[in-house]
Order: structure tokens, then sequence, then C-alpha cells
């Protein structure tokens, strides 16, 4: 073979030992280079114990020195007290400056990345050759490079230790910036103060039956998200066009009769609030796919596209479709709620997903045809895979048109909505209250009614 194609491996052994020595002079150094390193990201398998030592010595708060580090190591099995000593001393006075650890650090990590780089496009390579379903070939290979590029590759176990750092910066972090989280508020305030978040990989379902305004809901957490997060909500649409879609937002928005849209019968101070809601949308980033019977694999290919990604709405699921053989509807739906929470959790955002329920609602008497999670269509998997489910009930759905009233109590009842809190893995389930302007396609917020 030529010899100009056999290549080392990408990796700076001086940065390696820069790095650790930082860490030996000065162990306060950690906290700069925070959850940065793990022991995987060193080459040499000597350094790789020695940072393992090294950070099992700082989470229990023990003095680092020469000393102490060589007879951590010894203890661990991995250096002899003769050798350890003249390597570590080597390791510490090498080290220009302490100061610079971060940039040591980002040389590690960047070697480390473009070793995985090359494991990764070998791993794929071979599959190619092997010749398996093209698809899925594809989709394997994204995935593989979407993990290596936000840091998601997969780990071996992870100790408590590592991870007690992590929550706990998060903590402090929400307790110093009063209401900063990392997933995403609905918008709706009684509702964010039971949820307090839709969090980072949670599988949030909105269900209820045809007509109840679940579309609609959706559409309204996902304007809301995109206006006040600053960052890219993406939006499913299986059932709608993309047209039909904004053209509901439009409504919600600036508060004009969604008939009057759909015929033209605009007043000019409709036409100033339609121009003031297009303005303003127009700086959001909100992307809409209207491609019918999507699967779950597809909508993760386009998701990797997306840079600052926030939030995934999908409406429905019920329209859907997977990949596999199957012949059972239940099947396929378990599948692709299993696809649906897999992904949150890859992408590290909440996925809001409209849902059907069956007519087993409409049968029963009174206050009774209030939802419940035996009541979610197709799949029992769906209330398995989900970490919040939410339903949505009026009580104007179900009322007679020949018997109702024209009076106030009537017409409250037209204007109010239950959401309905069924299932919240991270907290309190209850009712919350809202408004529903139907003409407007758009639920509000009633303050303080509120009910666990």
């Amino acid at each position: 073979m030529d010899s100009s194609l056999i290549k080392q491996m990408p990796v700076s052994v001086e940065a390696e030992q820069a790095l650790l020595g930082s860490l030996i002079v000065n162990p306060d150094s950690f906290g700069k280079i925070g959850s940065m390193i793990a022991e995987e990201d060193f080459y040499v398998t000597e350094h790789k114990h020695i940072y393992s030592a090294l950070l099992k010595m700082y989470a229990q708060s023990k003095t680092i020195d020469l000393v102490t580090l060589v007879n951590t190591l010894v203890e661990l099995g991995d250096r002899d007290e003769a050798g350890g000593i003249q390597y570590i001393t080597l390791i510490a006075d090498s080290v220009p400056s302490a100061s610079n650890i971060k940039d040591y650090a980002k040389i590690v990590k960047d070697k480390s990345t473009l070793r995985k780089l090359i494991t990764i496009t070998d791993e794929i390579s071979t599959d190619a050759y092997n010749e398996g379903d093209v698809r899925t070939l594809v989709d394997s290979a994204e995935q593989r490079i979407f993990d290596l590029s936000h840091n998601n590759e997969a780990r071996e176990f992870r100790h408590i230790r590592d991870v007690l750092q992590n929550v706990y910066k998060d903590i402090e972090l929400t307790s110093e910036q009063k209401g900063a989280v990392d997933g995403a508020k609905t918008g709706f305030s009684a509702l964010d103060r039971m949820l307090v978040q839709m969090g980072k990989g949670d599988f949030v379902i909105v269900g209820a039956r045809p007509g109840m305004g679940k579309t609609s809901f959706a559409l309204n957490i996902a304007t809301n998200v995109a206006k006040n997060s600053g960052k890219a909500v993406c939006i499913f649409s299986l059932e709608m066009s993309a047209e039909q879609l904004v053209t509901r937002i439009i409504s919600s928005e600036a508060l004009v009769d969604s008939h009057n849209l759909r015929t033209g019968e605009l007043r000019p101070e409709d036409w100033d609030n339609i121009a003031d809601v297009i303005s303003q949308l127009s700086g959001c980033d909100i992307y809409i796919d209207d491609t019918s019977a999507i699967t779950a694999a597809e909508m993760k290919s386009k998701l990797r596209r997306v840079n600052n990604l926030g939030l995934v709405v999908i409406d429905y699921i019920g329209l859907m479709q997977t990949s596999g053989n199957s012949d059972n509807r239940a099947q396929q739906v378990g599948e692709i709620s299993r696809n649906l929470k897999i992904m949150a959790k890859d992408f590290g955002i909440p996925i809001v997903c409209c849902a059907q329920l069956n007519r087993g609602t409409e049968s029963r008497p009174g206050a009774g045809k209030r939802p419940t999670l035996a009541d979610l269509r197709d799949s029992g998997s769906i209330e398995q895979d989900a970490d919040i489910v939410l339903f949505l009930y009026r009580d104007e759905y179900y009322k007679d048109i020949s018997g109702a009233q024209d009076d106030s109590a009537s017409a409250d009842s037209a204007n109010t909505a239950e959401v309905i809190v069924a299932k919240n893995r991270h907290g309190s389930v209850g009712n919350v209250k809202m408004g529903w302007i139907g003409q407007f396609t758009k639920f509000r917020t009633l303050e303080n009614d509120h009910e666990e």
C-alpha cells in the first residue's frame, strides 16, 4: 500500500498533557471546562486514567497534588508509585499556564471529535458496501453525524457525580434567573403554572374529538413559543395545507373572523391588524411542512437541518405512517408514538402532537363526556409514551342546538373551554379553564381559574 495513504489519527499529546497539568496545578480550573471534556476524549490511555482520577478527587473535594494523585492512581490500579510520580511531575512542569485551560480543552475536544468522525465514516462506508436497505442506511448515517455534531453520541454508563454537576448548574441558573427554563412554555399562564414548562425531550399529547379545537390550541402554543423564545418552531400539518394553517394563525393573532378571511369581507381595521401580524410573524422562525402520510424517520431527517430548534408540532398522529409492514393499526400507532418520544429525547426539545379520541366520550351521559386516558384512539402506547397528556373539553360542543338557550349562561359556556391535564410526568394533574373565541380560533387564559 502507498505509504501516503497511511494516516495517523488526529491527536495532540501536548494539549492533553497541558490540560491535565492545568488541573493538577490549579484544581479550581475544573469549573472553567465544566462537562466539556469526558474521559473518552483523551487518546492516550494513561491520560484517561489520570483524568478519571482527577475527576473523582475533585468531586469528593479531596486535595489534589502530585502525591495524592499518584496515591489515587495506585489505589485504582492504574499506576505503580515509582513510575507515577515521575510522569505526573513531567506533566505538571510542562504546562505553560493554567489560565489557558479552555484553549487546551478545545484542542483535546476537537481532536476527539475528528477521531469519532473518522470511526463513524468508516462504519458508514462498511454498511454501504454491504448494500442494505438504502433508506435505512441514509437515515442511520444522518443520525450518527447529527449525534456527533450535537454532542449526543452513544456513551457508556455515566457516574452520578458527573450528572450531579450538570443538574446543580441547571438548578443554580434557574434560581438566579427566575423562570429561566430549557424547555418551552405554552404561553398560557394558568396552564404553565401547573406544567411549569414543556421540558427538553417531553412528548406532549393534545387529545380531543374532531372540531373541539386541538389544531387551534397547538397552533396557539406554536406561535407563543416562536414569539417568546426566539427559537425555531416546526409544524408538520398532515391534514391541512400550509396556506390553510397560516390563515388560521392570522385569524388568531389578528383577531379577525376566520369566516371573513375566507370570504374576503374585511373591514379597514381588519387589514391594519392583518398587516401588523404578518410583519410580526415574518420575523419568527416558524417552518411548516404539509406533506401527507409522512413517517417519523422522514420528520427526523428534515428536523436535523433546522438550526436553533425549540419546538415541534404534529397535526396529527393518526395520519402518520410507518415504514413497517404491519397491518395492525394499533401496532403502527404504537411504533409511531415510540419513535416520536425517542425523537423528542434525541433533539432535546418538546414535541406537541395532536391525537383523536374515540367516540366513547359521546355516548356517556352528562359530565361523563369529559375525556380520560382510556379514550385515546388506536393504541395504549400513546398514553405510555407521552410525558404530558392534555385533553380539550367544551360543554357547548355537546349541546343540542335545538335546545340551546340564548342566555348569559349559555354564552359563557360557549366562550369557555377546559384543558384537562390527565397525565403529567413531572408534576400534578388537574383542570385549567380557558377562554375560547371560536370565530378567531383562539384560546386565551382566564386568570385564577385553575383547579388541581
